[in-house]
């Protein structure tokens, strides 16, 4: 979907393909027929923004064959689907049954990170439509902590400063502007955007910028209008935003509370960390996981508790749980509700349906394209009461 901002700026709203993960161009082409283009016809549109995960397999074969290439952007072209804005924080198996922390892996220290976003780079050019100002993708915020010492940041600094010129380069020659998006994430070397900042500025490219995730600004418990703020004072450039919420327990102690906690892992789901995140005395703590934190000791008990959980923004959760969606609404207000859009892209990325407990688990295809068209227009709405006016 697209939107007009007052400031004549056209503001893309995509969906995740992490929702419905391929781990091979024919996987990816049926996730197309089989989703993609559902949900745009439920939505009544003559076209959809979709935001592509694409496996590392996938990105060589795509970046090595420009048959293959062509044929998914004439794929897509008829499918009435548009892509701006890839995710290219998960390398590979984001289908897989146990994600957890492979999904930081390889981080910006190697030499396949950039290689695979650099290709990616290559591939949005070809796929973005031709009346799209630019492309984006989104990527992981450095490594994971554990891993994280001076020689591998200046390797990781060297790298994204490289990849800035070399997008200078793919321009030139194609016309098309790719930029990429460091998205901060708890446990990560860079956890918050106050955390991105430093870093970006020693990069400094105007191609690297940040990705806001609004559930992992939630998750640790960053205020929207100071983040905003001072990344605009530091010159940080919000590239991309992903629309989400984080589950909230505002009495962890509570018994009914810390039943419905543990509920949320007590039914099979062990392929994506629940970084959980509480503020103390002494700043805030945090546990990688939800069962680390339910186990007592890591946070303080009176709480409040945030959990990294892509709650589907249209989907609130049982009481006594929450979903974070003041800290969503209060977000967007900066991004677009202001006299100046702050990005382009937004992209809806709740990847968790099958990780809800199983009552609440889409059981088909087609259920699962109900809820991704009802959360678009969940976002829609949202967009429109902050001043968007959609375009056809």
């Amino acid at each position: 979907m697209r939107f007009l901002h007052r400031d004549g700026t056209t503001v893309h709203l995509s969906y995740s393909a992490n929702v419905h993960p391929a781990d091979t161009l024919d996987g990816l082409l049926g996730r197309l027929r089989a989703y993609g283009e559902p949900v745009r016809r439920r939505l009544g549109l003559e076209r959809l923004g979709i935001g592509l995960w694409l496996a590392a397999d996938t990105v060589r074969d795509l970046d090595a064959t420009p048959r293959a290439l062509a044929a998914l952007r004439g794929d897509l072209d008829r499918r009435g689907l548009e892509v701006v804005t890839l995710n290219g924080f998960p390398y590979q198996g984001f289908g897989g049954q146990r994600v957890k922390y492979r999904v930081y892996r390889p981080d910006w220290a190697q030499a396949q990170r950039y290689e695979h976003t650099l290709a990616l780079a290559r591939i949005l050019a070809a796929l973005l439509p031709e009346d799209a100002a630019e492309g984006t993708i989104s990527t992981l915020p450095l490594t994971w902590r554990t891993v994280y010492d001076d020689e591998r940041a200046a390797r990781a600094r060297t790298a994204l400063a490289d990849l800035g010129g070399r997008l200078d380069d793919l321009a030139d020659a194609t016309g098309r502007s790719i930029r990429i998006a460091l998205e901060p994430e708890p446990g990560c070397a860079l956890e918050t955007t106050a955390e991105a900042i430093e870093p970006l500025r020693a990069i400094g490219h105007d191609r690297i910028g940040i990705c806001v995730d609004t559930c992992h600004l939630a998750t640790s418990f960053e205020e929207p209008g100071p983040a905003f703020a001072a990344l605009a004072a530091a010159g940080i450039p919000v590239v991309k935003s992903q629309l989400s919420a984080a589950l909230h327990a505002e009495h962890p102690d509570r018994p009914v509370v810390r039943a419905a906690l543990a509920a949320v892992g007590a039914h099979g789901e062990s392929r994506f960390l629940h970084q959980t995140r509480s503020p103390a005395a002494d700043g805030l703590r945090g546990t990688d996981d939800l069962g680390p934190a339910l186990a007592g000791g890591a946070l303080p008990e009176t709480g409040p508790w945030r959990a990294l959980f892509h709650v589907p923004l249209h989907a609130t959760p049982a009481a006594p749980l929450t979903a974070t969606l003041p800290v969503l609404n209060e977000a967007l207000a900066h991004l677009v509700g202001g006299e100046r859009a702050l990005t382009g892209h937004l992209e809806v990325e709740t990847y968790a349906w099958q990780a809800l407990p199983p009552a609440l688990r889409p059981r088909t295809a087609e259920q699962l394209v109900d809820n991704i068209a009802a959360e678009l227009s969940f976002a829609r709405d949202l967009l429109t009461e902050h001043g968007l006016k959609e375009l056809p």
